[in-house]
């Protein structure tokens, strides 16, 4: 009786905590952002003192056996101070080392009940709180952002029901189809070991050797290879759950359904050129980017969409449901879009956050589900067994970023930094006594695992339906635009000739002509190697949601445009299209040769020469008056002006000028324009600046991206 009279007690407790919770959601600030304030610590203006609470007076000194004698061991400060100094890092990940996050929230747009019992879906308008984590594959934490690579894009939902996280990249297919391959796929990825020469790329002989002598892989190397394993900022990056999961409804009926994340604004991507000088330039550049779009409030958006297919449906596409390695394509199921997320603030500290926080695949809720997927099987283990290592304990799962929202109780006890202090003398079940939990049937929100059938004898074999390796292949190559393909060759001539193996060259182009036989070739006549006499039969078929261009631009609210000016520049042109851009929402940088007002006007430049350069932004204007004469006025500062709109030019990316500064730039693009060649996105004009609506023109052409028709 007692034990029934406490179990009530805590079950009350248990209620009003979360009704605390949920009443919290229902204002600005979200549970999970209420529950890390109970865990923030300012210590602003605070006296300092040891980790046990003493004041400390001085902590500039070691104590020492006189002003100039040995430091003595009974310095406990400095002791304490030095230790926790050794040991605060924790091991980074071993991939998905370099990444950077942020916080926001996941609205629905519809109640889903019908499909899944997954309670965030469950109502049109319900909020849930979210950690997204952005990151590149191979890198170190110390690499640069804007590499070549596979992109993280990993979320946390905190659900009224648990924790539930959608570990995902930036492409929708994997390298391979069964995760005991996965080792031996990233060993070959990595720096080769003997001389862990090259960091964060994939150029080199361990990876093509592996790839070419393991076929499955030729999909997603062929995505990487294309614009898509450069993206210019990660608030219009796509991304995706890459396994087929399931939804299960309350009735315990299944549909197969894959996850998608697609920027509200539209996907865009750098050029390798581009891409190379960033890293330079600016190697925190995707990570800035976002930081500092949502400290200005221009909030990164992404679109949650699900591919739904009926159970009876598995069978009748021409490749596997289970494989990791093709898409669902959306000319065959389209993407219903089910909700937005909103990522409106950053981390308040990068280590407990960001580094901390812990994606694992088994972290599911009710209503979603595993499939028969052997790579998605694989992560379900090897993800926990990670976090196990990295945090050296069990109990990562109580650091404040991985907790869950609603209340934890899991018999579990003790470990390495356990901080909860648990009540009662019995952690087991079945008990009769008092401190464990009771299991509680489904009809009170328990997970329970869809009842598949299982057939069949224990096997270490693939089905025959995973061995089709060309088509979609073939579809996405077919799917792309001109420009994505042209950049797709000129990917893989770059990778391949970075190898030094003949053999190996020649078994990348052999196996590319199974794709596309004039794409071999080219490969091939740069590479050194034959090219092959066999060709093969294209099956013509193509996609929508696969090219970059079926993602146009909505606006252009936080494109980055620069604006060129020095002493005596045209005022009225500067301001005038400085406030027109800034009035669609573009952030827009005055760049001179130093800080400060330009000469003549009350304009404040915010950038320099020295420190801007053209692939920071989206588009540059240069203004008229006798600012042009400066910018070209001795050899060091025109060649950094030259550059910069030469490299605008080069990098297909919109460029204008008006009165005297057009013969400028016009000079300076001489040297990348092709004789006889149109320059499709250059805008030049008179002195007027609102002539022809000038400004609007700079707009539109901000919206087409890119203009890779200068290079026809």
């Amino acid at each position: 009786m007692a034990r029934i009279r406490i179990n009530t007690l805590t079950s009350a407790l248990a209620i009003w905590l979360l009704a605390c919770i949920l009443s919290v959601s229902a204002t600005d600030k979200n549970a999970k952002d209420a529950q890390l304030e109970s865990f923030t610590r300012d210590d602003e203006g605070k006296p300092l003192t040891t980790d046990f609470g003493v004041k400390i007076n001085d902590t500039d000194n070691t104590l020492k056996a006189g002003i100039r004698g040995p430091s003595l061991l009974e310095d406990f400060h400095f002791r304490e101070k030095i230790t926790r100094f050794d040991h605060e890092r924790i091991p980074e990940r071993v991939v998905h080392a370099r990444g950077h996050g942020a916080h926001g929230f996941f609205e629905s747009y519809y109640d889903l009940s019908s499909i899944t019992r997954a309670k965030f879906l469950s109502a049109a308008g319900k909020k849930t709180p979210v950690f997204v984590r952005f990151s590149t594959v191979l890198g170190s934490r110390g690499s640069a952002d804007t590499v070549r690579d596979v992109r993280g894009f990993a979320t946390k939902f905190y659900t009224e029901e648990g924790v539930f996280d959608i570990v995902g990249n930036d492409i929708p297919v994997f390298f391979v189809q069964d995760a005991i391959k996965f080792l031996d796929l990233i060993h070959a990825a990595k720096p080769e070991q003997d001389n862990e020469i090259p960091q964060a790329a994939t150029a080199h002989d361990n990876f093509y050797d592996f790839v070419t002598l393991t076929p499955e892989t030729l999909h997603t190397v062929l995505w990487a290879l294309s614009p898509r394993g450069i993206v210019r900022s990660n608030r219009e990056m796509q991304g995706f759950g890459v396994h087929t999961f399931r939804f299960v409804n309350k009735e315990g009926m299944s549909r197969f359904v894959k996850f998608h994340w697609r920027p509200v604004n539209g996907v865009t991507a750098l050029v390798w050129d581009e891409a190379q000088k960033l890293a330079g330039k600016n190697p925190d550049w995707l990570r800035q980017d976002v930081w500092e779009a949502i400290e200005r409030g221009d909030f990164p958006e992404y679109e949650f969409g699900i591919q739904v297919v009926e159970e009876e449906d598995e069978f009748k596409f021409d490749f596997d449901l289970l494989d990791p390695t093709k898409i669902i394509p959306e000319s065959e199921v389209e993407v219903k879009w089910i909700g937005k997320m909103t990522l409106n603030r950053n981390p308040d500290n990068f280590f407990s956050e960001t580094e901390q926080v812990a994606f694992c695949t088994s972290h599911i809720v009710p209503g979603i589900d595993f499939t028969n997927d052997p790579l998605l099987q694989g992560r379900t283990f090897s993800y926990f067994d990670t976090q196990l290592n990295r945090f050296q304990s069990p109990n990562w799962e109580y650091l404040p970023i991985n907790r869950p929202i609603n209340p934890v109780h899991n018999n579990q006890r003790d470990g390495f930094m356990q901080f909860n202090i648990f009540k009662g003398p019995a952690a087991y079940y079945p008990h009769t006594r008092y401190g464990s939990a009771d299991p509680v049937p489904p009809s009170e929100g328990s997970f329970v695992s869809y009842h598949e059938k299982i057939d069949g004898y224990k096997i270490r074999a693939r089905s025959p339906t995973f061995f089709d390796y060309v088509s979609q292949s073939q579809l996405f190559y077919n799917s792309l635009a001109p420009w994505e393909r042209k950049q797709l060759i000129e990917g893989s001539v770059f990778e391949i000739t970075k190898v030094k193996s003949k053999d190996i060259r020649q078994r990348w182009v052999d196996l590319i002509n199974q794709v596309d036989h004039e794409f071999a070739t080219i490969v091939a006549k740069n590479a050194a190697v034959d090219v092959p006499s066999k060709t093969y039969p294209n099956n013509g078929k193509k996609s929508k949601g696969i090219s970059i261009d079926d993602y146009p631009l909505k606006s252009i609210r936080s494109k980055k445009v620069a604006i060129l000016a020095c002493k005596d520049v045209a005022a009225d042109q500067l301001k005038s299209v400085k406030g027109f851009l800034e009035g669609q929402g573009a952030v827009v940088d005055v760049v001179s040769f130093k800080l400060g007002k330009i000469e003549g006007t009350d304009i404040e430049a915010t950038q320099t020469f020295a420190t801007a350069d053209s692939v920071f932004y989206d588009a540059t204007f240069v203004p008229g008056g006798k600012s042009a004469d400066y910018l070209r006025q001795n050899f060091w500062d025109f060649e950094d002006t030259w550059a910069f709109v030469r490299d605008t030019y080069r990098h297909a990316k919109p460029l204008a000028a008006l009165g005297e500064s057009v013969s400028f730039v016009e000079n300076a693009i001489k040297p990348a324009k092709l004789e006889g060649k149109q320059a499709a996105g250059v805008l030049t004009g008179g002195n007027d600046v609102n002539k022809d609506g000038f400004a609007h023109g700079i707009e539109q052409a901000i919206l087409k991206k890119r203009f890779f028709e200068r290079f026809d």
